[in-house]
């Protein structure tokens, strides 16, 4: 089996898919691999935002609008050059993080999908499906679901 040429990681910014993008950067790093890096957004008004801050505290970094997804793959791009990757792309998608990680690595034909753990110990995630879970199942493309919590 030849090395990966191409891991696809998401981030949200929270500190489990930044725990997943360092895995991700050092698996492309010792494979001389390309390494794309996604953020999944939905566009939301200030209203919404400002809503969702007072709903969800912490958690709200998961409802933000294109100019912060892209701080956050700034972010996760540093963290991935700290680990040793080389060849470091990243893309802001509309959308589910399930489809956006499906769709981002059928576009660039990736053989590693790579995603964390959050979400798949929880009620909720058994109940409704976990991204992890999800992509797990729908990907086509080796997965590898990194311990981050």
């Amino acid at each position: 089996m030849a090395a990966y040429q191409t891991v696809v990681v998401g981030t949200d910014g929270s500190d489990s898919s930044y725990a997943a993008v360092d895995r991700a950067a050092a698996v492309a790093a010792d494979a001389g691999a390309t390494i794309v890096i996604v953020c999944a957004f939905f566009p939301a008004s200030k209203d919404e935002v400002l809503r969702a801050q007072d709903e969800l505290g912490d958690e709200a970094y998961q409802v933000v609008g294109s100019a912060p997804a892209e701080d956050t793959l700034q972010s996760a791009r540093d963290r991935a050059v700290k680990a040793g990757a080389r060849n470091i792309d990243t893309i802001a998608v509309k959308g589910e993080p399930v489809d956006a990680l499906r769709d981002t690595a059928q576009e660039r034909r990736a053989d590693l999908l790579v995603v964390g753990n959050r979400g798949l110990n929880t009620l909720a995630g058994r109940i409704l499906g976990s991204v992890p879970s999800e992509v797990a199942r729908k990907s086509g493309v080796d997965v590898l679901i990194v311990h981050t919590t």
